[in-house]
C-alpha cells in the first residue's frame, strides 16, 4: 500500500508541475488582446484557464493527500525520531546526614 501511495504522489507531482508551467500569468492577458492566438485554442480563451486552474487544484489537493498518507505510514512503522527528547527526571532530595534530624518539621522558637 505503502509503494502505491509513493508511486502516485510522485506522479501527482510531475502533473502539478507541468499543469503550473502550462498556465498563464497575469500579465499573459495582455499579449492576448493582440492577437497571440490564446482565443483559437481547444478550450476557448477562458475556458483552458478554468481547466488548467481546477486540474491544478484538484492534483494539489491529491498531492496533500498523499503527503498525509505518508507521513502516517512513516509514524506507523515505529521507526525512531529524529530528535528525541529526554524524559523529565524527578528532582532528587538532597542527602541528609544520619545523624542530624529533620528540621522541615521543627516549630521555631
Amino acid at each position: 500500500m505503502e509503494f502505491l501511495v509513493w508511486v502516485l504522489h510522485i506522479l501527482t507531482s510531475i502533473a502539478v508541475v507541468a499543469l503550473v508551467l502550462l498556465q498563464h500569468g497575469k500579465g499573459a492577458d495582455m499579449g492576448a488582446a493582440f492577437g497571440s492566438g490564446a482565443s483559437g485554442s481547444l478550450f476557448g480563451a477562458t475556458g483552458s484557464a478554468n481547466f488548467l486552474s481546477r486540474a491544478t487544484a484538484v492534483l494539489a489537493t491529491v498531492f496533500f493527500l498523499t503527503s498525509l498518507g505518508l507521513a502516517y505510514f512513516s509514524v506507523s512503522k515505529n521507526a525512531p525520531a529524529v530528535v528525541t527528547v529526554p524524559a523529565p527526571s524527578q528532582p532528587q532530595a538532597p542527602a541528609q546526614p544520619a545523624g542530624e534530624p529533620s528540621k522541615a518539621g521543627a516549630i521555631p522558637k
